[in-house]
């Protein structure tokens, strides 16, 4: 695992309430990601995953790595109901071009700086973002509603439009029901739900914030 000690930072067949994952990576005391590790030659399967995701749902660590040695693949975990996964990033050293830009880029979401820096959140939420689930999660969400219903009643005032109207239509008559159905329709809902939340927090953060500089500024000049 490039960038991190292998002596201080990576701990082998980590013991969680009962169950055991291959490797973990632990880092100012606390465990931030977990591997599983398969034989080589061995297809990388949903079950080996899964087996890997129940091991973090004990301890709500966000990350996993499913490998055998040869594929290697990170996953974020989404703690819904149920809980589940998302791929994030995938490399198969057999192809890996060493001189692509996209290679490695896959690559660099091993590392312990793609870790530490968040770049693996912002790579995820990257993904996300242009993924067909979100995207129809986005169009469906209330204020994405609400836009589409003033612009409609400013062309046509006489009309009137509710929000649940348009959710409906767009449900039963644009949409793909396989954008918004199914465990990754869900998980993009969720996700949405929590980037909202997150946001909301950091919006009160500012202002609190700017507040407290406010009353400085005030204090100093008093």
């Amino acid at each position: 695992m490039p960038g991190y000690d292998k002596h201080s930072e990576i701990t082998s067949e980590l013991a969680i309430k009962s169950t055991c994952c291959d490797l973990a990576i632990k880092l100012d005391s606390k465990i931030r990601l977990l591997i599983e590790a398969k034989a080589i030659g061995i297809e990388l399967k949903e079950t080996h995953i899964k087996q890997a995701i129940d091991y973090t749902a004990n301890q709500g660590i966000e990350w996993v790595i499913l490998t055998n040695a040869v594929k290697w693949q990170i996953s974020a975990v989404t703690f819904a109901q149920p809980i589940g996964h998302e791929l994030v990033g995938e490399i198969d050293f057999s192809t890996l071009n060493p001189k692509a830009d996209a290679d490695l880029e896959g690559l660099f979401l091993f590392t312990k700086e793609a870790l530490t820096r968040d770049v693996l959140e912002d790579y995820q939420l990257q993904r996300q973002a242009m993924s067909r689930f979100f995207l129809g999660a986005m169009i469906l969400s209330d204020p994405v509603l609400a836009v589409v219903r003033r612009e409609l009643r400013r062309m046509s005032p006489d009309v009137k439009i509710e929000v649940e109207q348009l959710r409906t239509a767009l449900t039963e008559e644009v949409l793909k029901r396989d954008v918004l159905e199914g465990d990754r329709a869900d998980q993009a809902r969720n996700a949405l739900r929590g980037n909202r939340r997150r946001t909301k927090s950091n919006d009160d953060w500012n202002r609190s914030r700017d507040h407290l500089q406010i009353r400085s500024l005030t204090t100093v000049r008093g």
